[in-house]
């Protein structure tokens, strides 16, 4: 008999707030963390959502006295400390590592040692840091990395190999990323707007966020998630451009399906990736056209963090996690006129609904995608 999973704590650390309960009111109240910038390396000007670095520091000094660690090492810290103080550790318990780029900031100081920015030791420290005796289990597979980590944390209890994981994801704002999507000349000149037909590219962010999963039935309460299926399909498109007819999506969402055993009827809210691309957001009106769920209620977080890459899967299923709590769909900001070609339901306005069955969905560079479908434990 296969495992139940279900995540039963989650929490977050944004420009918004640190903790899950602050970053909500901001939403509903529809603040968003982008803010405009001053120039950095080659870049005159950015939006980007950045988490204010001496709230950091403070925060972290109110639970270590240690200061060898980077902004992001201090986020991911603070964003899974409340979880592990709630739950003992055990050669049971995995321990996963959700990024894209890690540290990589350190290499822009040519004085900082090259193994700094190697994930494994990223991965490592945090791990140390919180006493965990397995060893991590780094996921990185560009911008579905952080739901990702939920599907692999989710197939290992349901293996035997673990009990219980806990898993954190982060990434951070860099000269050398925000170069590399300029590159691509794939940044937007303002809030990024997923989905309006206005839109034309990304607003970066950075973020951390942590769930805790079990198969233990007597952690579960009310308010929980089951993890009821998901998949991961590469199409093998294209280095950075996604499928014009969104296969590897489409299959993605198939196969959660398939495993949940559930009709895509019962499905009452997607949290889509919403990049705010030209090529992202068409992509994924096809593959929900295609699939038969253009009327269920989407929306995209992006315009709210900007996108956290690594982290953005895992910290938008925190947050779809609590939309399916208080049975509220949260307005997908940004979005004013419709700039795919074809029809998907996009949240216009906060608006109470009820919740129980919910898909987050997550595509990137390489031709990863990523979906993961919960129900919620009522």
């Amino acid at each position: 008999m296969v495992k139940n999973v279900y995540i039963t704590k989650t929490n977050c650390v944004t420009p918004l707030g640190f903790d899950v309960a602050s970053n909500w009111q901001a939403l509903l109240k529809g603040q968003s963390g982008i803010q405009r910038f001053e120039k950095l390396g080659m870049l005159e000007s950015f939006y980007a959502s950045v988490v204010d670095s001496d709230k950091i520091d403070t925060a972290f000094a109110s639970i270590s006295d240690k200061n060898h660690f980077t902004k992001l090492e201090k986020m991911l810290i603070l964003a899974l400390m409340p979880l592990i103080g709630q739950y003992n550790i055990t050669n049971k318990t995995a321990f996963v590592f959700s990024t894209t780029k890690g540290n990589i900031g350190l290499l822009e100081d040519e004085n900082n040692a090259v193994e700094g920015a190697h994930l494994a030791v990223l991965a490592k420290k945090i791990s140390s840091f919180f006493g965990f005796s397995t060893e991590p289990i780094v996921v990185s597979n560009a911008c579905v990395s952080g739901v990702l980590a939920i599907a692999v944390a989710k197939r290992m209890i349901q293996t035997g190999v673990y009990d219980n994981a806990f898993v954190v994801a982060g990434d951070a704002v860099s000269e050398f990323v925000l170069s590399g999507f300029n590159s691509f000349q794939a940044m937007s000149e303002a809030p990024c707007k997923p989905y309006d037909e206005e839109r034309n590219g990304v607003t970066l962010g950075e973020a951390a966020a942590a769930v805790y999963l079990t198969s233990r039935e007597t952690e579960v309460r009310p308010g929980a998630v089951k993890v009821i299926g998901d998949g991961a399909i590469n199409d093998a498109n294209h280095i950075s451009g996604p499928s014009r007819t969104g296969e590897g999506l489409f299959r993605s969402i198939e196969s959660a399906f398939a495993e949940a055993g559930v009709a895509k009827e019962k499905l009452d809210y997607i949290s889509a990736h919403g990049t705010a691309t030209l090529y992202n957001d068409e992509m994924e009106a096809v593959a929900f056209n295609r699939l038969g769920i253009n009327t269920v209620s989407v929306n995209s977080l992006k315009a709210f963090y900007g996108h956290t890459l690594g982290a953005s899967g895992l910290l938008e299923t925190v947050i779809a996690i609590e939309s399916a709590r208080n049975n509220q769909l949260i307005a997908s900001k940004g979005f004013a006129k419709m700039g795919v070609s074809q029809p998907i339901s996009i949240i216009t306005k906060n608006e109470e609904k009820e919740i129980n069955f919910f898909l987050k969905t997550a595509s990137g560079f390489g031709g990863c995608n990523t979906a993961v479908l919960f129900e919620k434990v009522v």
